[in-house]
């Protein structure tokens, strides 16, 4: 190859690179949850794995931290025993954590007897993946996290698996 054809290349691969690079910071980009998304949340007939009723309303005041996942999803599995240890640290300090499960009720049942966590999970399925892309989670990906403080508003949103330390300083700054 002549000097042409190594320049060509190199400027080719530099653009290919940069494209790569704003394509995924577009990707990867999440909107704070409107507060329309979070009455929709808190007006939502949400229920237990085992079809029992879950009253929302007991969530409102609290600083809610609302992570929506799937048993199919490495990422969301992942950093399931982290929210847990994070529910457990904040849990007499007026915060929630909620999981909305993007799967069947069988499967999410499946999943918790051999994945148990101490904070409530409700039934997600179509509506939820709806509900977190309304709260912001614009590629419709999981896991995806929200942070709504107890005034309502959010103030706090991650796609993708959580970093405990960046999670507790949100929630922290949300207190």
């Amino acid at each position: 190859m002549n000097r042409r054809q190594w320049l060509i290349i190199v400027v080719i691969s530099l653009l290919a690179l940069l494209g790569g690079t704003l394509t995924s910071q577009w990707i990867s980009k999440t909107g704070l949850a409107s507060e329309p998304s979070i009455k929709a949340f808190f007006a939502n007939a949400w229920q237990s794995p085992d079809g029992k009723p879950i009253n929302s309303v007991e969530w409102q005041g609290k600083v809610l931290v609302v992570n929506f996942w799937a048993s199919w999803c490495p990422p969301c599995v992942e950093e399931m025993p982290t929210l847990d240890l994070l529910q457990q640290e904040f849990l007499q300090q007026n915060v929630v954590f909620v999981g909305i499960g993007i799967d069947s009720p069988s499967n999410i049942r499946e999943f918790l007897k051999s994945t148990p966590v101490s904070y409530p999970i409700v039934i997600g399925g179509l509506e939820g993946s709806s509900l977190s892309k309304q709260m912001g989670n614009t590629q419709g990906a999981l896991p995806y996290t929200v942070i709504i403080s107890a005034k309502g508003k959010a103030v706090y949103t991650k796609l993708g698996k959580i970093n405990e330390e960046e999670l507790r300083k949100s929630i922290k700054s949300a207190l």
